[in-house]
């Protein structure tokens, strides 16, 4: 085991392993819960609480710091992924399956999140500065790359399947249990090739503690006005996080359920795959044009890229295109989302300043991620009560807080936008 070993070995299959549990739990699972015949509002209500574990996964990152080895914790986290994911995958041929799985998916999102912490604690100690730099794209890419794996490949292939095999439960059961077959050669792959950093040990429990953790959570709650920026956090994609949740159950939901009645193929496709492809895009254009003109000057034009989009599924709910004109009003409002949530990104890191900015920013992603689970499950409960044109116009509605608050969050200073590491999220 080489200490020198080329990071392009196992950086971006680390962060590609990163993302595909990700996108299963988060995104796949409404599909094939739709598929497998649950009802909207459970979909939205119990997937939306499966983002728990990234709105509080700052507060077990000190035991991942403390005991053992950023590389055990990988490993580990990968193997145990991989049997969440079979399990998953068994299980959906059983009667009661829903319960089952969603435990499941429950125990997968924790396992998930804990892989992210040391996977970007490993990649800070494995690196050096100069590599962290240079590799800040590739983990981007990479992720973004399970990401179309996850929401368009592996959709795809359980869309086909339905068709040859007439069987929606086993088809699931064949697309889950491939990915699940991704991660054991990853987990494999890893234990042979990770590097052993020198710096990659346990910390002292005792230097730990010298920082307290309340003292960090204090010194983020104190910052000048908080209140706005909490505001911001949380409202900046309020309409964008109750859409998302009902975008692939709209394309997927019959004509007489108000829905587009697309087939499992096509929605890896228009979704999964042109849209992903599209918010790559919009992100990579958000980056270059908040370089070029900073933050400040973008800010409320990027908000608006992001929200105004959401009027195409107003416009979809009520007059039912056709699939051809699916596949742009889709990808464009893809392409606003990446767009506009390029600054929501470079926001949190402009407000992660001072001593404490790594934790900060843990801190920061944490509410963001809040920021998808509340609104995700209430529109669980509005979707079947309104019917889909509504339930779209009241989506677009709710972008206008979130604009609104610009005008009052702290931003003072031209900030430059440096990395596009993030985000899971989106």
């Amino acid at each position: 085991m080489t200490h020198s070993r080329s990071p392009w070995y196992y950086i971006p299959t680390l962060y590609f392993a990163s993302g595909v549990p990700y996108i299963i739990i988060n995104t796949v699972s409404v599909i094939f819960y739709k598929k497998l015949g649950i009802d909207n509002t459970q979909i939205a209500v119990w997937t939306s609480l499966l983002y728990l574990p990234w709105v509080i996964k700052m507060f077990w990152g000190p035991i991942v710091d403390t005991y053992s080895t950023k590389r055990k914790w990988l490993i580990y986290t990968q193997f145990a992924m991989f049997c969440c994911l079979g399990l998953i995958a068994f299980c959906l041929q059983l009667p009661n399956f829903f319960f089952i799985s969603l435990a499941a998916l429950t125990v997968g999102a924790f396992i998930s999140a804990t892989y992210d912490i040391a996977t970007d604690g490993f990649y800070l100690l494995a690196l050096s500065p100069e590599q962290q730099a240079f590799f800040v794209g590739i983990r981007s890419l990479f992720y973004r790359l399970a990401v179309i794996f996850g929401s368009g490949l592996l959709v795809v292939l359980a869309g086909q399947l339905e068709g040859y095999l007439n069987n929606i439960p086993l088809s699931w059961t064949i697309s889950i249990g491939f990915s699940a077959v991704i991660l054991a050669i990853l987990f494999i792959f890893h234990r042979l090739t990770l590097p052993l950093p020198d710096t990659d040990k346990p910390r002292q429990l005792q230097a730990t503690n010298n920082i307290p953790f309340w003292t960090i959570i204090s010194s983020y709650f104190t910052q000048e006005k908080i209140i706005f920026i909490l505001g911001f956090i949380l409202l900046y994609r309020f309409g964008e996080a109750m859409l998302v949740k009902f975008a692939s159950l709209f394309l997927l939901d019959q004509p007489q359920a108000g829905g587009l009645g697309l087939t499992t193929s096509d929605v890896g496709l228009v979704y999964g795959t042109f849209g992903v492809i599209s918010l790559i895009a919009g992100g990579i254009l958000g980056g270059l044009v908040i370089a070029k003109y900073g933050l400040k000057k973008c800010l409320f034009s990027m908000a608006l890229a992001l929200n105004l989009p959401d009027l195409f599924y107003v416009y979809m709910a009520y007059t039912k295109p056709s699939l051809t004109l699916v596949y742009p009003l889709v990808s464009l409002e893809q392409f606003g989302y990446g767009f506009g949530f390029t600054a929501f990104s470079v926001y949190l890191m402009y407000i992660c300043q001072g001593e404490y900015k790594t934790s900060h920013f843990a801190i920061s992603t944490g509410i963001m991620a809040l920021g998808m689970m509340l609104p995700g499950i209430v529109s669980g409960y509005l979707q079947p009560l309104l019917g889909y044109p509504l339930f779209f116009s009241l989506v677009c509605l709710l972008t206008i807080p979130g604009m609104i608050i610009l005008f009052f969050i702290p931003l003072t200073e031209e900030i430059q936008h440096t990395s596009s590491e993030n985000s899971n999220n989106s």
